[in-house]
């Protein structure tokens, strides 16, 4: 059966539509994937009681923090095959898919070993509490980092996907595991009594049988991205390209993770209920945020093909149509969040009132404007996609990176109060937007100059 049906070209036909059919598939896909985070949360609140919820939910800035860096590099790769794809250079996408697959086994393997390594200094800098929560948090990041290899195999893999349109096989595949991770989740919690390192197995198997199901997808594939496992090779054009904008990408989603661990830090001072009513209210933003971030990545891809395809005037049409879609859905949804933040926070803290209120007020100062990280991530995709990946990396580390550390070390000694701490978000979120809208009208000139002279 022929898998061309799952592409989609999106230099071609109604913008709109297009980046409609990418979005709507990513953002259930997306959704799914915040589900096995939620899954973790939700048993271990219910059937492992305050001390484990802390643990695990107290650990995800710094697996991000030091996972980003490689996962980025999927969006290099992700990148380069859109825009040869649009290009029509088949050549170019054997090549880039090639080389991205053996890169993500090397990064795989070194980021697993790194962090089961150090994991435990990290959590100890980031004032995690001693005792059962600090032994908790390792040994659930621990088991996670096991799984690492198999998450970022699987990442450059979907991007590959995602590359030439496809939307579909990453739901399908995430719809699959995930049922399994939450089916894992409840009989090793409650029918094994394993705690963290039940939710933590679960996720790992998850996401391993996640990894074999892309890499099965590649190798089914007959079109130009098909994967030969015995001909991975690292070429040094489409290396030196999937480093050159997925480096700086990886960089600028640890610049992020790296702030939130220091906005963790100052979140463990304000205790353990804190920490409980952050940690649920992280997850439910967490749906708010993939949703949005579909748009983003449709409007990496639709930029990056219609580059490759030298459109102009499709570049401009799907970073617009992106803005506004992604806009409008995190309005809606922050609002509706926030009219449901009770009832939403009960599904994951069952026995503690005062976590639920402390939940609610986090969710009260970010959801309410949540739309503008959506708008962020859109007018990043449109830099990546035009080729300017250092410029989003650099503006992270100054408005989002920079601004929140001043602000914990700074700000908030002088204005104590979890609200003022939640405040560094959409402040941050704002310069940000400013910082890229001002770089995309210094470089749009020279990036479609650029455009005619490449591939």
């Amino acid at each position: 059966m022929s898998t061309a049906k799952y592409e989609l070209d999106m230099s071609v036909g109604s913008v709109f539509k297009n980046v409609i059919r990418f979005a709507f598939p990513l953002m259930i896909t997306n959704l799914l994937q915040v589900l096995y985070n939620a899954a973790d949360v939700i048993v271990v609140g219910r059937w492992a009681g305050d001390t484990a919820l802390a643990a695990v939910g107290s650990t995800g800035a710094l697996y991000n923090l030091l996972v980003n860096v490689f996962s980025g590099l999927s969006i290099g790769a992700s990148i380069a095959v859109s825009k040869r794809y649009g290009a029509r250079d088949n050549a170019g996408i054997y090549r880039s898919v090639h080389t991205a697959m053996l890169l993500s086994i090397f990064v795989g393997l070194f980021s697993g070993i790194f962090g089961i390594i150090f994991v435990k200094p990290i959590l100890v800098m980031m004032d995690t509490p001693a005792g059962e929560v600090l032994d908790g948090a390792m040994l659930y990041m621990r088991i996670l980092f096991v799984g690492v290899p198999a998450s970022l195999i699987y990442n450059f893999g979907a991007a590959i996907l995602r590359a030439v349109g496809d939307t579909k096989r990453p739901l399908y595949i995430l719809s699959a595991t995930g049922l399994v991770n939450v089916v894992l989740n409840l009989i090793l919690v409650i029918g094994f009594d394993m705690d963290v390192a039940g939710v933590a197995i679960a996720t790992t198997t998850a996401n391993y049988l996640s990894m074999f199901a892309v890499l099965g997808a590649l190798i089914r594939s007959d079109g130009a991205y098909k994967l030969f496992l015995n001909k991975l090779h690292i070429y040094k054009e489409e290396l030196k390209e999937i480093i050159r904008i997925g480096l700086p990408a990886g960089i600028q989603g640890s610049v992020f993770s790296l702030s939130n661990v220091v906005v963790q830090s100052a979140i463990n001072s304000f205790g353990t209920a804190t920490m409980v009513g952050n940690a649920a209210a992280s997850n439910i933003e967490g749906f708010s945020y993939t949703a949005m971030n579909s748009f983003y990545q449709a409007t990496l891809t639709s930029v990056s093909q219609n580059y490759g395809a030298k459109n102009k005037k499709r570049v401009y049409q799907s970073v617009w149509i992106s803005l506004i879609c992604a806009g409008t859905l995190g309005l809606v949804l922050g609002i509706l969040i926030n009219m449901f933040a009770e009832p939403l926070l009960g599904i994951y803290i069952t026995d503690s009132p005062e976590a639920i209120m402390l939940g609610k007020e986090r969710l009260m100062v970010i959801c309410a404007i949540y739309f503008l990280c959506g708008m962020m991530e859109v007018l990043t995709g449109a830099l990546r996609g035009l080729g300017y990946s250092t410029i989003t990396a650099v503006n992270s580390l100054v408005g989002a990176c920079g601004f929140r550390m001043i602000w914990v070390f700074w700000v908030l000694p002088a204005y104590r109060s979890i609200q003022t701490l939640y405040l560094c978000y959409p402040l941050s979120w704002s310069m940000v937007i400013l910082l890229h809208v001002v770089c995309l009208l210094f470089v749009k000139k020279r990036a479609f100059q650029r455009m005619y002279e490449q591939l």
